[in-house]
């Protein structure tokens, strides 16, 4: 079977990654399943939640974006991201400019977000036509005190932080801007590539985490919006009702996955944030994120699983959330 470009398909995870996963260890209370943003190992009073992520489908910004995707996916459990590792692998005729331009991007990334950098490789890689960059972060908590994408309930409200797309609008604004040059103004295309500043989710998560009544919390990167809310409800083992006109999608966006014929609830949308929590709760939520600069919205509500998964159009008519094959980012740039 050939595999899709980016994600491997959730039966091959099942079927055969998490069939291989060495030793069981009893500090391990989180490992390897479907919809998870990372692992938690208990040790001692402290749980320590780890994450990792590569950048693969960017060019520009992609040490940036490697200390922030990574960092996103450690907040999600509503832990605060301290520590990160990476792996630089680079094309054969790279030059010490590109490791420089990685390495500056990343420790100004980490500077931002009070990350400390303690390892990792670098490397020129055979066959590599681009950069990849491999980024693991660590965070650290009280034993216990965090959530994760498989603790949503029936009857939860589901929120969502800022727009659908954001981050395959400024990977595209910024990697096609030739393309996109003569579909979109300067302006708009300038305010697209400068989306990479609403990527992370950081402050959204942790604002959430401490409001209360928070369930579950996932980041959707690679599948988009409707790829997410499909991870959050397989981890759960939930139906889902989805509202198509209460999520947000900016211009830019909208103008960008019309050009390239894509659907942007199921582009790579790093920078929003989908959060479960108790319907109670959510009001609260969204206005402690208003406070905060944070624009949020209630879009859905989870179901029991007997329900299914669907998405009401604003005619009122349901129809099955889409669940990607494959990221639309990948579409676009092939």
């Amino acid at each position: 079977m050939k595999l899709p470009p980016g994600k491997i398909p959730i039966d091959i995870l099942e079927k055969v990654v998490f069939k291989n996963l060495g030793v069981k260890r009893d500090e391990v209370v989180l490992g390897p399943s479907a919809g998870m943003d990372g692992a938690v190992i208990d040790i001692g009073s402290k749980s320590l939640v780890v994450s990792m992520d590569p950048i693969t489908g960017a060019i520009e910004r992609i040490g940036w974006l490697a200390v922030n995707v990574n960092a996103n996916d450690v907040a999600t459990f509503g832990v605060e991201p301290a520590f990160l590792l990476s792996c630089i692998l680079l094309p054969e005729q790279s030059d010490s400019k590109t490791v420089e331009t990685i390495s500056l991007q990343m420790s100004n990334a980490a500077n931002e977000l009070g990350i400390a950098i303690v390892g990792g490789h670098c490397e020129t890689t055979p066959g590599l036509v681009n950069p990849i960059v491999v980024g693991c972060i660590m965070g650290m908590a009280e034993k216990g005190n965090y959530v994760t994408a498989g603790g949503a309930k029936p009857g939860d409200k589901l929120v969502l932080t800022k727009s659908a797309g954001i981050e395959g609008t400024a990977i595209l604004a910024s990697d096609r801007e030739k393309q996109l040059k003569n579909a979109l103004s300067t302006e708009m295309l300038s305010s697209a590539k400068g989306f990479y500043r609403q990527i992370s989710v950081v402050k959204d998560a942790l604002i959430a985490f401490k409001t209360g009544g928070v369930h579950a919390m996932h980041d959707p990167t690679e599948g988009g919006i409707t790829g997410g809310i499909h991870e959050i409800a397989d981890a759960s083992n939930l139906g889902v009702k989805v509202f198509n006109e209460k999520i947000p999608v900016q211009t830019e966006t909208t103008e960008i996955c019309k050009f390239f014929g894509i659907d942007p609830l199921q582009l790579i949308s790093s920078g929003a944030l989908l959060i479960s929590a108790q319907p109670e709760s959510a009001g609260e939520i969204v206005r402690k994120l208003a406070q905060k600069g944070v624009h949020a919205y209630v879009i859905g509500e989870f179901t029991d699983i007997m329900h299914g998964r669907h998405i009401v159009g604003k005619n009122g008519r349901a129809r099955s959330l889409p669940r990607p094959t494959s990221d639309h980012l990948w579409k676009a740039l092939f």
